[in-house]
């Protein structure tokens, strides 16, 4: 079968060796003759396994033995949106508005108390990052989001605060280094560098929780979580396995450190092409644009009808750019190859004959 060029933004692509490991847990789980689909969350094979992935996700960003605690729930990062402010709000937050996810966390945090927009890039459709970001008031936490995956920007710099600092990383973590530990809430969808979609990271302080003096519906108090390691409910088995196996794969790689450089290379060759074609524009500021998905669009309507053909004829699937803004977005997460993106730029160059 001819290799298919993966540049989806999630689900996105894993490594195959995690596919198929996957695979034959389905069919025989660690040896027990049982398929992972159907193996007891408290079984002592399970339980090993969410124990190596909850070490294993905090010793890849250096926060084990730092404090923080890690948890695999489900409901995905926009369940976090929620979760936040029920365990930290008690009158007021500041949060950076850097697109639709952090609106959409905006959002359900103003269910909760006052919300302060401290910063925005609403006023240019989010195609910046709001610099040198740093907030002095008294507030219960700061809220920002690393990389926007919709509008292809990421930050550089982590905002300045006395304040807890909460950070959705859904889309580039585990893709470089990022001073972690000047964080004290992480949360990410699994479904970009971390494993399967349906279940998400949180990596929380510990000594930030508490103060808020609600009551908090058990399936959303953090505590409660920590308290029963992760099982409060039957979890995500599968997916919390995948997410083991791709945690193993990073480590072996060589870590954080050699996929930013991997991913540093894949980013620059896309932008360098993007830059040095007259009939393709990059979305998002330079200054600003993100590592793990690159935004653009074509300078003519007609060119999106021969980019489409040309990535058909290369097997490139999932380039389409959000529904809400699109154009094209390339995701290059930690398994998407240089080879894949080396195609990629190959069929831009390959326009250049047809203009």
């Amino acid at each position: 079968m001819k290799e298919v060029h993966n540049f989806c933004a999630g689900p996105s692509l894993l490594p195959q060796t995690v596919y198929e490991q996957a695979a034959q847990a389905v069919l025989n789980f660690e040896h027990t003759g049982m398929s992972i689909l159907s193996i007891s969350h408290r079984s002592k094979e399970f339980i090993a396994a969410l124990e190596e992935a909850r070490q294993l996700s905090l010793e890849l960003l250096g926060l084990d033995q730092k404090g923080y605690v890690a948890l695999f729930l489900q409901g995905g990062a926009s369940m976090e949106f929620l979760r936040v402010p029920y365990n930290l709000m008690q009158k007021k937050a500041a949060y950076i508005n850097t697109g639709t996810w952090s609106s959409k966390a905006i959002e359900q945090a103003q269910m909760l108390g006052e919300v302060d927009i401290v910063a925005s890039s609403e006023d240019q459709q989010f195609s910046y990052i709001p610099k040198n970001v740093r907030i002095e008031e008294l507030v219960d936490y700061v809220h920002f989001t690393s990389n926007n995956t919709i509008y292809g920007t990421q930050f550089n710099y982590i905002p300045q605060t006395d304040a807890p600092l909460v950070c959705d990383m859904s889309s580039d973590i585990y893709s470089r280094e990022f001073d972690c530990e000047k964080m004290d809430l992480i949360y990410a969808g699994a479904q970009k560098n971390i494993g399967s979609a349906g279940v998400s990271l949180i990596i929380v302080k510990e000594d930030i929780l508490g103060k808020t003096k609600r009551t908090i519906p058990q399936m959303l108090d953090y505590q409660e979580h920590i308290a029963k390691d992760s099982l409060y409910h039957t979890a995500n088995v599968f997916a919390v396995y995948t997410c083991l196996l791709n945690l193993r794969w990073l480590k072996q790689q060589g870590g954080v450190k050699v996929m930013e450089q991997l991913n540093k290379t894949k980013a620059d060759l896309l932008y360098q092409t993007i830059d040095a074609l007259d009939f393709v524009s990059g979305t998002a500021a330079v200054e600003d644009r993100s590592k793990m998905n690159a935004t653009f669009t074509f300078k003519e309507e007609g060119m999106n009808i021969i980019f489409d053909q040309l990535c058909r004829e290369a097997n490139i699937a999932n380039i389409k750019g959000h529904r809400s803004v699109g154009g094209y977005r390339a995701s290059l997460y930690n398994a998407v190859t240089l080879d894949s993106v080396e195609v990629l730029t190959g069929v831009l160059q390959q326009m250049k004959t047809r203009v």
